[in-house]
C-alpha cells in the first residue's frame, strides 16, 4: 500500500486562502481522536489491511496541535491493524507557532521522520494578509529548531503570487529560507477559492489576483533560486535536494493505493479482480464523525481503465519524471490515437514536450501543464 492519510481538521484560526475542511473547536480534540482510532480499527482483518503500509501522513488542519501522546495512540492503533514492517516515511504537518525543541524530539522518538512546516512567508504584511497564526519571529525560530532536530528530511511550504507581492519580497523570503539549507520546498501559487475569506474579498472587489505575467515571474525566480542552491523541481509545486523527494505524495502521483482517515479524507484503491479502481471520500461532517465514532463513506466512484489512464497522464505530466507510453499500454490498455500523436509532435516542435521517452514536459510546458493535459485527453 502506498500509505495512510490521517486528517487532523483542527486549526487555531482560518487562513484567508484555505478551502480545506477544518474546524476551530479544540475542545472536541479527544472525542475526535477516539473516532479516528475507531475508524482505523474498522479496517482490521479486511482486504485493505493485507497490504504493507509504506507511508503515513498526518495532514490538516494543524496536526501539530496534537500532543505527542495522542500521536502515540494513533500510531499504536495503526500498528495493531496494518503491517508497518516496511514503513519508509511518517510525515507530520506543523505550524511554526506550535514548534518547540521538546515537541520535535518527542515526535521524532515516536518514529515520525519527516516534518512539513507551513511558513508561507516571512513578510509580516503577507502573513497578516493570509491570516496566519504565526509571525516572522516564530517562523525563523521554528526553522532554526527544525534544521537542528535531525529529522530524516523536512519540507517548508511557501506561497507566492499574492496580490501586491513584489519580486523583491519573494526574493527576500527565498534568501532567508535558503540560509537554513532546507532539503525540500513546496511552493504554491496563490489560488483564490470562492468559499474562502479571499474569495469573498475578491467578489466584493477589494482584492484582485496578481496578473499571470507577474505570477510567472515569481515562478521563474523561485525555480532559479532553488536550482542555484541544489534544490531541483521534481513536480509542479515540489522541489528537493536529489534523494529527498516526498515518498507519500509521489505515490499519489503514481496511482498507488492509499486510505484516507477522518472527515473529508479521500481514498483510492485498485480492484485486482477487474483491473478497475475505486475512489471515495469520508463525509465532511465533524459532528457525525464524532457521534458515530467512525467515517461515513460518500461519493464512491468506480474508475474504468480509460478514466484512470487519463488521470495518470495528468499526474505524470505534473512531474519531471513524466510517464512511459509502455506503462499506459500495459497497465491501462491505453493507446494514443493518431490525432493525439500529431498533437504530441506539435508539443515537441514548440518545445513544450521533451523528445523521446518518457513523456515529460519542458519547463516551458510545465507552466501550461493543465491546459496541455486537457488537450491531449480531448483528442482521444
Amino acid at each position: 500500500m502506498s500509505g495512510l492519510y490521517i486528517h487532523i481538521p483542527f486549526c487555531k484560526q482560518a487562513c484567508s486562502y484555505c478551502d480545506f475542511y477544518f474546524i476551530t473547536k479544540k475542545g472536541q480534540l479527544q472525542p475526535y481522536i477516539n473516532s479516528l482510532i475507531n475508524e482505523i480499527s474498522s479496517y482490521k482483518d479486511t482486504s485493505y489491511s493485507e497490504e504493507t503500509v509504506e507511508t503515513i501522513y498526518f495532514g490538516g488542519g494543524t496536526p501539530s496541535l496534537l500532543h505527542p501522546n495522542d500521536l502515540k495512540k494513533m500510531l499504536h492503533a495503526i500498528s495493531n491493524v496494518f503491517d508497518m514492517g516496511d514503513i519508509r516515511e511518517i510525515t507530520l504537518e506543523m505550524n511554526p507557532d506550535d514548534v518547540t525543541s521538546d515537541y520535535l524530539k518527542a515526535i521524532k522518538d515516536l518514529g515520525i521522520n519527516r516534518a512539513s512546516m507551513g511558513v508561507q512567508s516571512f513578510q509580516p504584511s503577507l502573513l497578516e494578509f493570509m491570516h496566519r497564526a504565526h509571525n516572522r519571529v516564530e517562523a525563523l525560530k521554528s526553522l532554526e529548531l527544525l534544521s537542528k532536530a535531525d529529522f530524516k528530511t523536512y519540507t517548508v511550504d511557501l506561497i507566492y503570487g499574492n496580490p501586491g507581492q513584489t519580486l523583491e519580497q519573494l526574493e527576500q523570503d527565498l534568501d532567508l529560507l535558503l540560509t537554513f539549507n532546507p532539503p525540500h520546498v513546496s511552493a504554491y501559487a496563490l489560488t483564490i477559492e470562492p468559499r474562502t475569506r479571499l474569495g469573498k474579498l475578491k467578489q466584493l472587489g477589494r482584492i484582485s489576483p496578481l496578473e499571470d505575467e507577474r505570477v510567472n515571474q515569481h515562478l521563474d525566480l523561485l525555480v532559479e533560486k532553488l536550482h542555484q542552491n541544489g534544490i531541483e523541481r521534481y513536480e509542479i509545486s515540489n522541489y528537493s535536494v536529489p534523494g529527498q523527494e516526498a515518498i507519500h505524495n509521489s505515490n499519489y502521483w503514481e496511482h498507488n493505493n492509499y486510505l484516507g482517515l477522518g472527515p473529508a479524507a479521500h481514498s483510492f484503491w485498485w480492484k485486482t479482480q477487474n483491473g478497475k479502481a475505486i475512489r471515495w471520500q469520508n463525509k465532511a461532517d465533524f459532528k457525525n464523525y464524532v457521534e458515530q465514532g467512525t467515517g461515513l463513506k460518500t461519493g464512491m466512484e468506480e474508475l474504468d481503465l480509460k478514466s484512470l489512464a487519463e488521470e495518470r497522464i495528468m499526474l505524470g505530466l505534473r512531474t519531471v519524471k513524466g510517464l512511459l507510453e509502455y506503462e499506459l499500454k500495459n497497465i491501462y490498455h491505453y493507446h494514443f490515437s493518431d490525432h493525439q500523436k500529431q498533437y504530441l509532435a506539435y508539443l515537441i516542435e514548440q518545445e513544450f514536450l521533451k523528445r523521446g521517452e518518457p513523456l515529460r514536459l519542458t519547463p516551458k510546458g510545465m507552466k501550461l501543464a493543465d491546459r496541455i493535459t486537457l488537450e491531449i485527453i480531448s483528442r482521444f
